[in-house]
């Protein structure tokens, strides 16, 4: 185990990271752009462990760096908001997040990350002049598995910020063998306000959005493959989403409306 891994299993590092990271990020979710939260009611209530969180996925960074705002905040009573962030004094600490290895090493700012709980995986999309699949490394997967058994786990299925990507199988293998609570999310409007690293802005006054549905009935005995089209479907990144509507960043009901 190298340092950052030693150092980030130390509580009082977590907090410092979640501090430092948290007072530099909030502005630009609270005051640059305009974040909509809702369905933190389906959150506020949950076992402190075996709870995974999946999630379409935009940018590197801001996706993950929100949710950890918003565990933060109900951790404070927050409903559906974040206020002013206070929460940072005393921030929620019991998640962990999967992230590309090679992301996590690429700079100094991205081994930050690291020590806030990032679970490093091998990409499961590698460029050779087209995109390629690889499977799910079985050492990754008893980490995801490991964490879950102490904490929550912030996973994103499809591995790629390419938007409508297929979902990993991994995924469904560690819901079927874990049988964790699963809460989708969907988020909105991150790429548009965000570089790919979502570290700069590309637009200002953007109106982002985190919603999180309510936990999925699962049954784990199921097919691997029918509980990521379950997963799929949930954070709306199935081929139905796909084909409602003009443009493929509008939820369902949007796009009907």
């Amino acid at each position: 185990m190298n340092i950052w891994k030693k150092l980030a299993e130390f509580q009082f590092v977590r907090k410092v990271v979640y501090a430092i990271v948290g007072v530099f990020s909030y502005p630009g979710l609270a005051i640059v752009n305009k974040l909509k939260i809702s369905g933190t009611e389906h959150i506020e209530n949950l076992p402190r462990k075996n709870v995974l969180f999946v999630s379409n996925h935009q940018t590197y960074f801001a996706d993950v760096i929100t949710f950890l705002h918003i565990f933060c905040a109900v951790k404070w009573r927050r409903r559906n908001r974040l206020g002013l962030p206070f929460y940072l004094l005393n921030p929620f600490t019991s998640v962990y997040y999967v992230a590309a290895e090679e992301t996590m090493k690429s700079s100094w700012i991205s081994r930050l990350f690291t020590l806030g709980g990032a679970l490093t995986v091998k990409r499961t999309w590698k460029k050779d002049g087209n995109e390629t699949r690889r499977g799910l490394d079985p050492s990754d997967t008893r980490k995801i598995e490991r964490s879950l058994n102490n904490a929550w786990v912030i996973t994103f299925p499809q591995g790629t910020t390419k938007p409508y990507a297929p979902g990993r199988k991994g995924t469904a293998y560690i819901i079927k063998h874990c049988r964790p609570v699963v809460i989708p999310v969907v988020i909105q409007g991150f790429w548009r306000a965000f570089d790919k690293k979502g570290l700069k802005f590309k637009k200002k006054g953007v109106q982002l959005s985190v919603h999180f549905k309510e936990p999925l009935q699962i049954d784990y005995e199921a097919p691997a493959d029918q509980i990521l089209a379950q997963v799929m479907d949930a954070i709306e990144q199935s081929k139905e989403y796909m084909l409602t509507g003009p443009h493929h960043w509008k939820t369902k009901e949007e796009a009907v409306a």
